[in-house]
Protein backbone atom coordinates (compact mmCIF):
# COMPACT_ATOMS: atom_id res chain seq x y z
CA UNK A 1 0.00 0.00 0.00
CA UNK A 2 1.27 3.47 -0.82
CA UNK A 3 1.43 5.24 2.54
CA UNK A 4 3.03 8.31 1.25
CA UNK A 5 0.59 11.06 1.34
CA UNK A 6 -0.58 13.48 -1.80
CA UNK A 7 1.23 16.05 -0.49
CA UNK A 8 4.24 17.55 2.33
CA UNK A 9 3.52 21.19 3.61
CA UNK A 10 6.95 20.39 5.07
CA UNK A 11 8.72 17.95 2.67
CA UNK A 12 12.90 18.49 2.40
CA UNK A 13 13.16 15.47 1.30
CA UNK A 14 15.61 16.62 -1.47
CA UNK A 15 18.41 18.48 -0.21
CA UNK A 16 19.20 20.75 -3.09
CA UNK A 17 15.77 21.84 -3.66
CA UNK A 18 15.06 22.85 0.14
CA UNK A 19 18.70 24.74 0.53
CA UNK A 20 17.78 26.84 -2.40
CA UNK A 21 14.19 27.25 -0.90
CA UNK A 22 15.90 28.51 1.96
CA UNK A 23 17.70 31.38 0.31
CA UNK A 24 14.88 32.28 -1.92
CA UNK A 25 13.23 32.91 1.47
CA UNK A 26 15.92 34.99 2.58
CA UNK A 27 16.06 37.02 -0.71
CA UNK A 28 12.22 37.31 -1.31
CA UNK A 29 10.83 36.92 2.22
CA UNK A 30 7.43 37.52 0.74
CA UNK A 31 7.49 34.70 -1.38
CA UNK A 32 5.54 31.40 -0.49
CA UNK A 33 9.04 29.50 -1.01
CA UNK A 34 7.97 26.44 0.12
CA UNK A 35 6.44 22.94 -1.44
CA UNK A 36 3.40 24.24 -3.73
CA UNK A 37 0.42 22.38 -2.98
CA UNK A 38 -1.80 21.12 -5.71
CA UNK A 39 -4.79 23.30 -6.77
CA UNK A 40 -8.49 22.38 -7.40
CA UNK A 41 -11.50 20.07 -6.36
CA UNK A 42 -9.88 16.82 -3.76
CA UNK A 43 -11.63 14.76 -6.80
CA UNK A 44 -11.78 15.62 -10.47
CA UNK A 45 -12.35 14.54 -13.99
CA UNK A 46 -8.88 15.61 -14.82
CA UNK A 47 -5.37 16.44 -13.51
CA UNK A 48 -3.13 18.56 -14.90
CA UNK A 49 0.42 17.87 -14.41
CA UNK A 50 3.34 20.29 -14.53
CA UNK A 51 6.80 20.50 -13.94
CA UNK A 52 7.62 22.66 -10.75
CA UNK A 53 7.10 26.28 -9.28
CA UNK A 54 8.35 28.88 -11.36
CA UNK A 55 10.74 31.03 -9.33
CA UNK A 56 8.36 34.63 -9.65
CA UNK A 57 5.16 32.56 -10.24
CA UNK A 58 3.77 29.63 -8.05
CA UNK A 59 7.17 29.91 -5.69
CA UNK A 60 6.19 33.15 -4.85
CA UNK A 61 1.99 33.11 -4.75
CA UNK A 62 1.91 29.37 -3.77
CA UNK A 63 -0.49 28.49 -6.05
CA UNK A 64 0.41 25.95 -9.24
CA UNK A 65 0.99 28.31 -12.45
CA UNK A 66 -0.60 31.57 -10.38
CA UNK A 67 1.51 34.88 -11.91
CA UNK A 68 3.67 33.60 -14.13
CA UNK A 69 3.86 33.64 -18.31
CA UNK A 70 3.10 29.95 -18.08
CA UNK A 71 -0.65 30.31 -16.12
CA UNK A 72 -1.03 32.98 -18.79
CA UNK A 73 -2.08 30.27 -21.94
CA UNK A 74 -3.25 28.01 -19.31
CA UNK A 75 -5.80 29.07 -17.41
CA UNK A 76 -7.46 31.45 -20.05
CA UNK A 77 -7.89 27.95 -22.12
CA UNK A 78 -9.28 26.11 -19.19
CA UNK A 79 -11.71 28.55 -18.76
CA UNK A 80 -12.50 28.72 -22.59
CA UNK A 81 -13.46 25.38 -22.08
CA UNK A 82 -15.47 25.52 -18.45
CA UNK A 83 -12.75 24.14 -15.79
CA UNK A 84 -11.91 27.63 -14.57
CA UNK A 85 -14.18 30.31 -13.48
CA UNK A 86 -12.08 33.06 -14.38
CA UNK A 87 -9.61 33.08 -17.37
CA UNK A 88 -6.45 34.66 -15.29
CA UNK A 89 -4.69 33.64 -11.93
CA UNK A 90 -2.58 36.28 -10.37
CA UNK A 91 -2.88 35.75 -6.56
CA UNK A 92 -3.88 32.97 -4.32
CA UNK A 93 -6.89 34.62 -3.11
CA UNK A 94 -7.89 36.02 -6.65
CA UNK A 95 -10.89 34.28 -6.40
CA UNK A 96 -10.53 31.49 -9.15
CA UNK A 97 -11.84 28.62 -8.80
CA UNK A 98 -11.33 25.14 -10.63
CA UNK A 99 -13.92 23.04 -12.25
CA UNK A 100 -13.85 18.83 -12.54
CA UNK A 101 -10.14 19.85 -13.08
CA UNK A 102 -7.37 19.95 -10.49
CA UNK A 103 -3.73 21.32 -11.70
CA UNK A 104 -0.36 19.67 -10.13
CA UNK A 105 3.48 19.20 -10.91
CA UNK A 106 5.67 16.58 -10.87
CA UNK A 107 7.93 18.47 -8.76
CA UNK A 108 6.45 20.34 -5.46
CA UNK A 109 9.55 22.99 -5.27
CA UNK A 110 10.98 25.15 -7.30
CA UNK A 111 14.76 23.86 -8.86
CA UNK A 112 17.10 25.54 -9.54
CA UNK A 113 17.26 27.58 -13.00
CA UNK A 114 13.79 25.57 -13.32
CA UNK A 115 15.47 22.06 -13.76
CA UNK A 116 14.99 19.45 -11.39
CA UNK A 117 17.13 16.34 -11.25
CA UNK A 118 15.98 12.86 -12.39
CA UNK A 119 16.44 12.52 -8.83
CA UNK A 120 14.36 14.84 -7.51
CA UNK A 121 11.75 13.85 -9.51
CA UNK A 122 11.90 9.94 -8.94
CA UNK A 123 12.04 11.40 -5.37
CA UNK A 124 8.90 13.64 -5.70
CA UNK A 125 7.22 10.85 -7.37
CA UNK A 126 5.34 9.13 -4.39
CA UNK A 127 3.30 12.54 -4.04
CA UNK A 128 2.17 12.48 -7.78
CA UNK A 129 1.16 8.36 -7.06
CA UNK A 130 -0.63 9.42 -4.01
CA UNK A 131 -2.37 12.30 -5.89
CA UNK A 132 -3.40 10.06 -9.26
CA UNK A 133 -4.70 7.70 -6.63
CA UNK A 134 -6.70 10.16 -4.33
CA UNK A 135 -7.55 12.47 -7.54
CA UNK A 136 -9.07 9.27 -9.61
CA UNK A 137 -8.80 11.81 -12.74
CA UNK A 138 -10.39 9.53 -16.09
CA UNK A 139 -8.04 12.00 -18.48
CA UNK A 140 -4.13 13.25 -16.81
CA UNK A 141 -2.66 15.99 -19.01
CA UNK A 142 0.90 15.95 -19.02
CA UNK A 143 2.56 19.19 -19.76
CA UNK A 144 6.05 18.37 -20.75
CA UNK A 145 7.97 15.21 -21.40
CA UNK A 146 9.29 15.38 -17.78
CA UNK A 147 5.64 15.65 -16.67
CA UNK A 148 4.82 12.77 -18.88
CA UNK A 149 7.20 10.70 -17.84
CA UNK A 150 6.91 11.44 -14.41
CA UNK A 151 2.97 10.18 -14.54
CA UNK A 152 4.30 6.90 -16.21
CA UNK A 153 6.27 5.98 -13.74
CA UNK A 154 3.27 7.18 -11.04
CA UNK A 155 0.86 4.80 -12.54
CA UNK A 156 3.47 2.03 -13.09
CA UNK A 157 4.03 1.94 -16.51
CA UNK A 158 7.17 1.70 -18.28
CA UNK A 159 8.44 5.09 -20.39
CA UNK A 160 9.10 3.10 -23.25
CA UNK A 161 5.58 2.11 -24.06
CA UNK A 162 4.39 6.02 -24.35
CA UNK A 163 6.49 7.84 -26.11
CA UNK A 164 5.74 11.30 -25.56
CA UNK A 165 4.65 13.63 -28.37
CA UNK A 166 2.08 16.55 -28.68
CA UNK A 167 -1.35 15.59 -28.84
CA UNK A 168 -0.78 11.72 -28.56
CA UNK A 169 -2.89 9.92 -26.20
CA UNK A 170 -1.81 6.65 -23.72
CA UNK A 171 -4.34 4.39 -22.49
CA UNK A 172 -3.32 3.89 -18.65
CA UNK A 173 -5.73 1.33 -18.17
CA UNK A 174 -8.54 1.68 -15.25
CA UNK A 175 -10.35 3.72 -17.44
CA UNK A 176 -7.73 6.31 -17.55
CA UNK A 177 -5.92 8.15 -20.44
CA UNK A 178 -2.62 10.17 -20.75
CA UNK A 179 -2.95 13.11 -22.91
CA UNK A 180 0.54 14.88 -23.80
CA UNK A 181 1.06 18.33 -24.58
CA UNK A 182 4.17 20.47 -24.77
CA UNK A 183 4.44 22.59 -21.40
CA UNK A 184 2.85 26.13 -21.66
CA UNK A 185 5.89 27.92 -20.88
CA UNK A 186 7.58 31.24 -22.18
CA UNK A 187 9.62 29.84 -24.37
CA UNK A 188 7.30 27.65 -25.96
CA UNK A 189 4.83 29.94 -26.29
CA UNK A 190 6.93 32.75 -27.55
CA UNK A 191 8.77 30.51 -30.39
CA UNK A 192 5.07 29.11 -31.30
CA UNK A 193 6.26 25.49 -30.81
CA UNK A 194 3.05 25.34 -28.96
CA UNK A 195 0.05 28.14 -29.81
CA UNK A 196 -3.09 29.04 -28.39
CA UNK A 197 -4.92 26.85 -31.25
CA UNK A 198 -2.63 23.98 -30.60
CA UNK A 199 -3.59 24.01 -26.78
CA UNK A 200 -7.68 24.69 -27.75
CA UNK A 201 -7.57 21.99 -30.37
CA UNK A 202 -5.82 19.70 -27.46
CA UNK A 203 -8.51 20.65 -24.70
CA UNK A 204 -11.32 20.61 -27.39
CA UNK A 205 -10.68 16.97 -27.43
CA UNK A 206 -10.30 16.60 -23.57
CA UNK A 207 -14.02 18.10 -23.15
CA UNK A 208 -15.17 15.61 -25.90
CA UNK A 209 -13.77 12.50 -24.09
CA UNK A 210 -15.25 13.71 -20.67
CA UNK A 211 -18.46 14.72 -22.08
Amino acid sequence: MNRTPAFDPDCTRCPRLAGHLSAVRRDHPGYHAAPVPPFGPAQAPLLIVGLAPGKHGANATGRPFTGDHAGILLYRTLHAFGFASQPEAIARDDGLVLHDCRVTNSVKCLPPQNKPTPLEVRTCNGFLAAEIAAVSPRIVLALGRVAHEAVLRAVGVKPSACRFAHGAQHDLGQGRLLFDSYHCSRYNTQTRRLTPAMFEELFGEIRARLS
